[in-house]
């Protein structure tokens, strides 16, 4: 008999009856009314220094409420 009990098992899912049944509940999927949502644009250079960031024309898109920056 070996000394680990659970090695080589597959461990007992509790919420697997309710995935099953689509009641088990996701905050991500939840939406709230007057819910934002954000977007992260990131540099498509790895180790490229950013010298100027102009954010004029992310702040002119139609329902943009805020751009935050470093």
């Amino acid at each position: 008999m070996s000394k680990y009990s659970a090695i080589g098992k597959s461990p007992i899912r509790r919420d697997a009856a309710d995935k099953r049944r689509d009641g088990l509940f996701y905050t991500a999927d939840m939406t709230l009314p007057g819910m934002l949502y954000g977007k992260v644009l990131r540099s498509p250079h790895a180790y490229a220094k950013i010298k100027v960031l102009d954010i004029t024309k992310a702040q002119a898109l139609p329902g943009v409420i805020s751009v935050v920056t470093r």
